[in-house]
């Protein structure tokens, strides 16, 4: 294993954070939709600020939450697609 860091993703956090407004959705409400147990609205809360990172998991379930490729949340050149992103029915 290097020592060198990997390269991160600038936007992930700001883009997390329009997917779960654009849900109107409060960090609980993300929480619930993401249906991950182990989850806290203060992981939530960390993810949007870039304080910690989400696992791959945690990413595909907000793509397919926004309805949108986990391309557009992770690389930063791409903008999430508008309009995409529907209300939880559960």
């Amino acid at each position: 294993m290097g020592r060198t860091r990997r390269p991160r993703p600038a936007h992930l956090g700001k883009k997390l954070l329009e997917v779960r407004t654009k849900l109107g959705l409060s960090q609980v409400g993300m929480c619930e939709a993401l249906d991950f147990p182990q989850l806290h609205p203060a992981h939530i809360s960390a993810y949007e600020t870039g304080k910690r990172e989400p696992s791959l998991l945690v990413i595909a379930k907000y793509a397919e939450l926004a309805g949108c490729s986990t391309d557009y949340l992770i690389i930063d050149k791409l903008d999430l697609p508008a309009k995409r992103c529907k209300r939880v029915v559960r």
